[in-house]
């Protein structure tokens, strides 16, 4: 029994031992609590989330990009437009076997009627000049320009330019915000980017996206593409807003939206790059107008096919279609076939390239063309003119408005050359056509590349100026086409959308 009890002793005092050092060693953990843990004599930082409510949202973590957004949406405004319109006449309200019927007693169609736009517009100077889309104010006779603190002023269009879209507005005050510029030239697919506008006319608005593409272009939209597209979100109501980038930089004008038939965004809208409007704003403000550089010819797309043909590398460079006499391309000895590979030492991707940056200079520069002629390589010098209107570096100019049936086509004059090359008579007269969109109502109508439309709404059509008058005229209605093919002619229907 005395054995017994020793051992007893013996656990109930390791027992009383044990929970004197649990004891202890509980008070030493409560005091090492917030401390940083020890490892092998190393500090490793280690960052808690507060627990005081806010959700980890500190001034050095913020929760969105409310700081990039902020000092840019005083600058973007709301522009509204309008202008008288014509009004389509019935032709039986005036037929006197139509209106005996009523006893000549019906009101006559109003002629005219007060047409609305609405858009949107970014402040880029204090002193009150803005930034817009020219199909937001063109032909307006009122524009309105909203401001985000609701203030209200009339505004003046200083200058556009149909061929990007771009229209310069200013109205009367001082001390406005703005926005800073960015450099387009930089932007990589993947950057974030912000479209602040006012869609549907439900008020300022902020989306967010990426840059999904850059340098888009061949989408019959306007004459100069180099469009930013973007998945932030742009409606109607966004046209002439800012795109942004990260770092709350003007980066884009806002102008368009595939729609996919729906009217409202699909995830694909297109922005005029910064750098462009820039230019063309500051051209107008300098001129009153844009003014292009202008070489004369016509230039085209090397397709594996034609790069075949002509013994050059495929999908480079700009080919020479056409040769417009008597001005810089031909005076410089350019000719049909040539590829022209080089601009003053910078490499050729296309037409589309070479029509911007010739149509970016200044005429009276002089440039160094590299040209491929039947495989070799040569040096062409040249003294750049000065684009007519409506056209730029080649001649081939669309003269459609976007709502017309004949958008983006392309037509040059028809010279001497041209009409021997498609085998037409000397007597032949009108403008050949050097583009035709695939997507577009003439290229559904069976209007082709080499065509020769002699007559518009059966008007002659004896130079690019007359097609072109022609066409405006037509506005949005159907278009009867006299077209020459191959020396024989026939009539073709070009339907609206």
């Amino acid at each position: 029994m005395k054995t017994i009890q020793v051992r007893r002793s013996a656990a109930v005092f390791a027992l009383a031992v044990i929970f004197a050092i649990g004891c202890l060693l509980g008070i030493f953990a409560l005091a090492w609590v917030g401390h940083p843990p020890l490892s092998g004599g190393n500090l490793v930082p280690v960052f808690v989330a507060s627990a005081s409510g806010t959700g980890g949202n500190t001034s050095n973590s913020p929760m969105g990009f409310a700081a990039i957004l902020k000092p840019a949406l005083p600058a973007v405004v709301r522009i509204t437009s309008s202008r008288m319109v014509k009004v389509p006449q019935m032709p039986f309200f005036n037929d006197p076997f139509f209106r005996q019927f009523f006893g000549g007693q019906f009101p006559s169609a109003p002629k005219q009627q007060r047409e609305w736009g609405l858009g949107s517009g970014v402040i880029v100077s204090p002193d009150g000049y803005i930034l817009t889309n020219n199909h937001v104010v063109e032909k307006a006779t009122d524009i309105k320009v909203q401001l985000a603190d609701k203030r209200e002023f009339s505004g003046k269009v200083i200058g556009t330019d149909p061929q990007t879209d771009i229209a310069v507005v200013k109205i009367a005050d001082t001390g406005l915000p703005t926005i800073t510029f960015g450099d387009s030239s930089k932007l990589q697919v993947g950057d974030y980017a912000f479209a602040i506008g006012n869609p549907f006319g439900v008020g300022e608005t902020a989306t967010m996206g990426i840059i999904s593409a850059t340098g888009r272009n061949g989408l019959a939209i306007e004459d100069y593409e180099d469009f930013i597209q973007t998945d932030a979100a742009i409606n109607p109501g966004n046209s002439g807003g800012a795109l942004l980038n990260a770092r709350g930089e003007l980066i884009g004008i806002n102008t368009a939206i595939l729609s996919g038939g729906s009217g409202g965004n699909q995830g694909i809208g297109f922005a005029i790059p910064i750098n462009m409007a820039k230019h063309v704003m500051d051209e107008i403000l300098k001129h009153g107008k844009v003014v292009r550089g202008y070489i004369g010819v016509g230039i085209q797309e090397v397709t594996p096919d034609l790069a075949k043909a002509f013994n050059v590398p495929p999908e480079k460079g700009a080919l020479v279609g056409s040769v417009e006499p008597n001005n810089p391309g031909s005076k410089a000895g350019l000719e049909r076939g040539d590829v022209i590979t080089e601009l003053d030492g910078q490499a050729i991707s296309g037409p589309n390239d070479l029509r911007l940056r010739v149509g970016a200079m200044t005429p009276g520069t002089t440039v160094h063309l590299k040209v491929l002629r039947n495989g070799e390589s040569r040096d062409v010098s040249l003294v750049l003119g000065e684009a007519p209107t409506g056209k730029g570096a080649g001649e081939s100019v669309s003269g459609a408005e976007q709502n017309s049936p004949m958008r983006g086509v392309e037509v040059g004059q028809l010279t001497p050359d041209i009409r021997q090359q498609l085998g037409l008579k000397s007597d032949v007269k009108g403008v050949v056509v050097t583009g035709v969109p695939d997507t577009s109502p003439a290229a559904d109508a069976g209007l082709q590349r080499g065509d020769v439309i002699e007559q518009v709404n059966r008007e002659p059509v004896n130079s690019v100026a007359d097609y072109e008058r022609l066409i405006r005229q037509a506005g949005k209605q159907s278009i009867v086409l006299l077209v020459n093919r191959g020396g024989n002619t026939t009539f073709i229907v070009v339907e609206p959308e």
